[in-house]
């Protein structure tokens, strides 16, 4: 059963998972409610998203603080001010803190453009493009106190082509992103979601064993 969860979304640029997230709820299809929208960068183009669809929003600037356990203090006490129940990162350009995580055990999400725990950090879609792989993706996890290392809850998998860069690979891993992240958070809002360790357990969740991806296809040379 679903039930409405109130979210707080940190973002700290041009919020396009923010978008697609907005969409979700405005077309019925995720059962939720965006509480606020914090900023750390007072430009980030995320903020007239969030003014357009009458989201309240908040900017609260590193530079005002003179500590990082400050700053991260002042955007918990936002979230619980506006009594929300799952913090989503969007681009939040920012690592928060461990005190930041304990206080919202399990229910910090967080979307990265690649297939974890390969290329964490930033400028991944590059770095899958660089190294060769066949396959990239996107994932969407839970944050604990690593660097892109919480337990995972979705991931999409996308081939990477011929002649691919960074940005072309990028741009079809957000199209995915923008599927995956509203996804997750409808999961968890029916109550479908639960941590052991390391792994996600979503009940009520089939696939099937023998389904595979490869690139290139069997039987197909790959042009040079």
């Amino acid at each position: 059963m679903s039930r409405s969860i109130r979210l707080g979304a940190l973002a700290s640029g041009g919020g396009s998972n923010v978008q697609s997230i907005i969409d979700q709820i405005e077309s019925r299809r995720l059962d939720a409610q965006i509480a606020i929208l914090l900023s750390d960068n007072r430009g980030a183009g995320v903020l007239k998203r969030a003014e357009r669809h009458g989201i309240p929003r908040e900017v609260i600037e590193p530079s005002a603080f003179e500590t990082r356990a400050a700053h991260d203090q002042a955007m918990m006490d936002a979230l619980r001010r506006h009594d929300v129940e799952l913090v989503i990162l969007a681009g939040y350009m920012r690592i928060i803190s461990p005190e930041f995580v304990q206080a919202f055990p399990n229910r910090i999400m967080n979307i990265h453009p690649a297939l974890l725990p390969a290329f964490p950090g930033v400028h991944v879609q590059q770095k899958a493009a660089a190294y060769g792989v066949r396959f990239s993706g996107c994932t969407v996890h839970f944050v604990d106190e690593g660097m892109d290392t919480g337990p995972i809850i979705l991931q999409a998998v996308v081939p990477v082509l011929p002649g691919d860069t960074g940005e072309t690979l990028g741009a079809r891993i957000l199209k995915q992103e923008h599927r995956i992240y509203p996804e997750a958070i409808r999961l968890y809002s029916e109550g479908r979601v639960r941590v052991v360790g390391r792994h996600v357990v979503i009940s009520d969740h089939r696939i099937e064993g023998d389904q595979v991806l490869i690139n290139p296809p069997l039987g197909e040379t790959e042009a040079s």
